[in-house]
């Protein structure tokens, strides 16, 4: 008789697709050598077996001023609070002149929600950065959750902001502030933010505006594994639907780990082992997103053992301080964490900091 873990085994071998029961069982009975050779199975269907690709890039967080109120971050403030920043323009410049005297090729905005910036705001900012570095630097201007945020506040609509940021210069709003995409998970510990089918519509609005985005999920709070299956549902059923419809499409899944540290959620961190498994399950059940990302940000040298599990992309990160104050530490020593991708037979090659493979509407 076939077992649960079996049929699943051979449905990733086959190429077939897996279903909710296929998951669960891989995830509560297969080892770590199974899902090892099944994850590394999937991602040879899209990438050489032995070559990673890596990005120097750095995030930075222009303002701590926010509203949202999730239990899980360190970095906000409230509006008014002590400690409290906006940088100016001049200051935004100095530090992104910084990470690029280092080799950084992309640079992430994070903001959080600031009740006082609205979308003409940003496009002024990414218009003026636009103008001054021209194509010598990517950068990647706001998460889905910004988007959302500030299209709210200024009273248009998804698309609408969408072509604004657009014709400001804009190329790429990445898929960040998902964390895990399921409304009770979302009501336990950000209930000021959107329910899930209200970020899909903006990620929906982003890609037909012809902007690249991306995939993201977090774990480790305290989400079920029910929960987590929910997120890895959704998001292959969004890949789909884009692939469908032939427009833009997700070029990458991105997963880290929360850090638990001096936040009002706390907790603990989980661990390596769980992380690596956890990519592993992404690499076979999500199989319509081409590339999957591990997080050195959160996991350090640990994360390029997930090359093993399914991952063929990571970052070397040269700041983000929202995980950095929550417990993350950053490395500037670049070659000992590509050694550890050598270590365990990958060739990390530095890439391009435009979507991986190419186009990105087709990435």
């Amino acid at each position: 008789m076939v077992t649960p873990v079996q049929r699943a085994a051979d449905r990733v071998l086959r190429g077939a697709r897996l279903d909710r029961e296929d998951a669960r069982a891989l995830w509560e009975e297969a080892d770590d050598s199974l899902l090892q050779r099944l994850a590394t199975h999937a991602r040879a269907r899209f990438h050489p077996p032995d070559r990673a690709t890596y990005v120097v890039m750095a995030i930075l967080n222009y303002t701590n001023v926010c509203v949202a109120r999730c239990d899980y971050c360190a970095f906000y403030k409230f509006p008014g609070q002590e400690g409290t920043y906006l940088l100016s323009f001049e200051e935004l410049v100095k530090r992104i002149d910084a990470v690029a005297a280092i080799g950084g090729q992309l640079i992430g905005f994070n903001g959080g929600f600031h009740p006082d910036l609205g979308v003409d705001d940003y496009c002024t900012l990414f218009g003026r950065l636009h103008e001054r570095y021209g194509e010598s630097l990517a950068f990647y201007e706001m998460t889905i959750a910004e988007f959302m945020f500030v299209s709210k506040r200024s009273r248009l609509s998804y698309v609408e902001s969408a072509a604004r940021f657009k014709a400001a210069g804009t190329r790429w709003i990445t898929g960040g502030g998902a964390e895990i995409l399921d409304d009770a998970f979302r009501l336990r510990h950000s209930p000021g933010k959107y329910k899930v089918e209200d970020y899909y519509d903006a990620q929906r609005a982003v890609l037909d505006a012809g902007l690249g985005s991306t995939g993201t999920m977090v774990i480790g709070f305290d989400e079920s594994f029910e929960e987590r299956l929910n997120h890895l549902d959704r998001l292959r059923a969004f890949q789909d639907e884009r692939i469908a419809s032939g427009g833009g499409r997700l070029s990458s899944l991105l997963c880290w780990t929360y850090k638990p540290w001096n936040t009002e959620l706390g907790g603990q961190e989980v661990s390596t082992r769980e992380y690596l498994r956890h990519l592993a399950l992404c690499r076979v059940y999500v199989d319509n997103i081409r590339n999957l990302r591990t997080s050195v940000l959160t996991r350090n040298e640990a994360a390029l053992q997930g090359l093993a599990y399914g991952a063929n992309d990571f970052d070397l990160p040269t700041e983000d301080e929202v995980t950095q104050k929550a417990g993350a530490t950053i490395s500037l020593e670049f070659e000992a964490v590509l050694d550890a991708a050598r270590k365990i037979g990958f060739a990390p090659q530095q890439r391009s900091p435009w979507p991986i493979g190419g186009d990105e509407a087709r990435a």
